[in-house]
């Protein structure tokens, strides 16, 4: 895990069975995160609020944090 929950890393390192902030590319291939906790199940993704599979491919993780404890 990273040092720091603002530490991003790589998708390909991120862990299962923990809510994590990820990051993804948009159509017009402009990186941000998405504004929900995800956690990966094996190759796949899913929703950690409803458990539901989701249709992403991540760029960067990091250890999820409320919003209130996010610094800007």
């Amino acid at each position: 895990m990273p040092s720091s929950p603002a530490e991003w890393l790589s998708a390909s390192v991120a862990p299962s069975n923990a809510d994590l902030e990820i990051c993804v590319l948009d159509y017009d291939g402009i990186v941000h995160a998405l504004a929900f906790p995800c956690q990966k199940d094996g190759t796949e993704w899913v929703d950690a609020s409803g458990q539901k599979q989701i249709d992403i491919q991540p760029t960067h993780w990091r250890k999820w944090a409320e919003r209130s404890e996010v610094s800007v």
